[in-house]
């Protein structure tokens, strides 16, 4: 049963292009990156309460605001596939290319997949760029913001009792 999911590409026959590539990947965590916790201290800053890597929700996002229904990312540039295009253009003529297409073309599917699922739920998905994190964490910070808020007024006025209804 395929259950809406894409099906992951075998990666068997592929190996990464060097073993200095895979210890890197492998010390690259999921969860508490450096643009995860740049972000994390500037919306703490702006007085935002939130969870981090909610496990109950789909793709496991970096930072919840439950109560709004939003989810945020910060997706790394080169496993998530910014300017996947050019990137991919590069890595055609790079080692191991088959490899490192497969595994980052199925990152962007699974990413679509997630924000799709969370999207279904009324969830409200935001996803952040690490580079753009890096160089300005406070407008990252600002745009999480914004929708957090946007979402907890439109909340606030569905639930505001209605006067005049004639009941």
């Amino acid at each position: 049963m395929n259950n809406g999911r894409s099906r992951t590409p075998s990666y068997k026959g592929l190996t990464p292009a060097s073993e200095v590539s895979s210890r890197v990947k492998r010390s690259t965590g999921a969860r508490n990156t450096v643009p995860e916790l740049m972000l994390r201290r500037e919306l703490w800053r702006l007085g935002l309460r939130y969870r981090a890597n909610d496990r109950a929700l789909p793709g496991r996002p970096d930072v919840v605001f439950t109560k709004a229904k939003v989810a945020v990312f910060c997706d790394g540039d080169f496993w998530h596939g910014r300017e996947w295009e050019a990137r991919r253009a590069k890595l055609e003529r790079g080692w191991n290319a088959e490899y490192w297409m497969a595994k980052i073309g199925r990152n962007i599917e699974r990413d679509q997949h997630t924000t799709e699922l969370l999207e279904q739920s009324g969830w409200w998905v935001i996803r952040l760029w690490e580079t753009d994190i890096k160089r300005d964490p406070p407008s990252a910070a600002r745009q999480v913001q914004q929708v957090v808020e946007s979402r907890r007024q439109a909340q606030q006025q569905q639930q505001a009792p209605r006067h005049g209804d004639g009941g």
